[in-house]
């Protein structure tokens, strides 16, 4: 066993934790059973739900059992949020969802093996009880002042719309799933963000008063941007893991741009680099930032961990050949497709885009150049590009064989100077 307590406060991942001596006494005497849980309330685990399947990753490598718990019965109802009521799901969507994030954990926990992760759904035992039995075994053992006081649920009260009993009783759910794992697996460990720190404390709570016994909790700290933006949010919407609502290279682009001033804070939480070499690489990212050593790694060790090496490198090639140092040509359909797929000028209907249209009107199409008399200018200049291939005719014109496979269309990129890129699909 490793001093993983230690390991994962060196990493800041331990925001907020039950009595925190016997905690780290626990984990160091032996294999300890924990839980961390996922609601399907879409069809796909996000950037936030990662920061828990990696801490779970580390325990698990430490020699200790996880279990995933995917909410068949709490993603009917749905946490409460700030923002007003959810919107609940037809039952046969949410079987739908479970099965979907089943798959996408599986690819995290390792299911064999002597602490092979074990998947559990919530439905298995909520469904079965009756409501009385629900309000006499477990309600009773919950105080309403205490769920009042739950910052989101206080905050709800607040509000123009107030809050439904049904997503005000989701904390005793969750509570119940916390005493019922610790009665059928021995589970003493519960862990998930610092926002759900009501829910696993009262799912502690629950099994001192019930069971007269002591488990543990742990919560991960918010993961926030220091430009005040929401952490695996982009212009685009957010950041999922599933390859096909957030494509790989735009998942690694997330990274790229990560500010210089998150990018060694993400690599303590979401990279598997020893803390020697995560100080390494923070000293030569401080002494040349403009390298941007940081965010490759970063980048490069997330894409992979979610996405497998094989893509990671296609879209890393993806990246270089679309600046020019790399050839399009050799890239896979597909991935040329996603990694072209939000410039500027894929929006242009390609009903609008034909071969032997100007380049210099394609540009001004693009949306890179503001004008047609702005893209001769930069023709002229010598900073205009097709295909990565210098254009230096004023009157050329876009030929079917510029046009690139793409994945079911064609594209085009052009490029303005060293950085400004743009893609018209083109109808072939």
């Amino acid at each position: 066993m490793t001093d993983i307590f230690r390991e994962l406060k060196a990493r800041d991942l331990v925001a907020l934790s039950t009595d925190e001596e016997a905690l780290q006494q626990a984990l160091n005497a032996g294999p300890v059973s924990f839980y961390i849980g996922f609601d399907p309330t879409a069809p796909s685990l996000h950037m936030g739900n990662l920061v828990q399947l990696l801490f779970a990753r580390r325990l698990q490598l430490a020699g200790h059992n996880p279990y995933a718990l995917v909410g068949g019965a709490t993603g009917l109802i749905g946490d409460p949020r700030m923002s007003g009521e959810r919107t609940l799901n037809e039952r046969d969507v949410v079987e739908g969802w479970v099965e979907k994030i089943r798959a996408q954990i599986e690819r995290f926990l390792d299911v064999d093996g002597p602490h092979a992760a074990q998947l559990v759904n919530n439905l298995d035992w909520t469904g079965e009880i009756s409501t009385i039995d629900f309000l006499r075994d477990i309600g009773k053992h919950f105080s309403v002042n205490r769920m009042l006081a739950k910052e989101t649920v206080a905050a709800r009260l607040q509000s123009e719309h107030g809050i439904s009993f049904t997503e005000f009783a989701y904390q005793i759910l969750q509570g119940n799933d916390y005493l019922e794992l610790y009665r059928r697996y021995g589970i003493t460990l519960q862990h998930g963000g610092s926002d759900q720190w009501g829910n696993l404390t009262a799912g502690a709570d629950l099994i001192r008063r019930v069971e007269r016994t002591s488990v543990h909790a742990m919560a991960t700290p918010l993961m926030t941007k220091a430009d005040g933006t929401k952490f695996g949010k982009t212009e685009s919407g957010t950041v999922w893991l599933d390859p096909e609502l957030t494509s790989p290279y735009a998942f690694s682009q997330f990274w790229l741009n990560a500010d210089d001033r998150d990018v060694m804070k993400f690599l303590k939480v979401f990279s598997f680099r020893s803390l020697e070499e995560l100080e390494q690489i923070g000293e030569e990212f401080a002494a040349a930032p403009h390298k941007r050593i940081a965010q490759r790694a970063l980048a490069e060790d997330v894409t992979t961990l979610v996405h497998g090496e094989q893509t990671t490198r296609q879209v890393f090639a993806a990246a270089k050949a679309l600046f020019g140092s790399g050839e399009l040509a050799a890239l896979d359909p597909g991935t040329l497709g996603s990694a072209t797929a939000e410039l500027p000028g894929t929006q242009v209907p390609a009903a609008e885009v034909s071969a032997g249209m100007p380049v210099a009107d394609a540009f001004a199409a693009s949306g890179i150049v503001k004008s047609k008399g702005e893209a001769r200018r930069a023709i002229k200049d010598g900073g205009a590009y097709v295909n990565n291939v210098k254009v230096s005719d004023g009157e050329q014109t876009i030929t079917t064989d510029d046009v690139l496979d793409a994945g079911g269309h064609g594209v085009v990129l052009l490029r303005r100077g060293k950085k400004t890129l743009g893609a018209l699909s083109v109808t072939r």
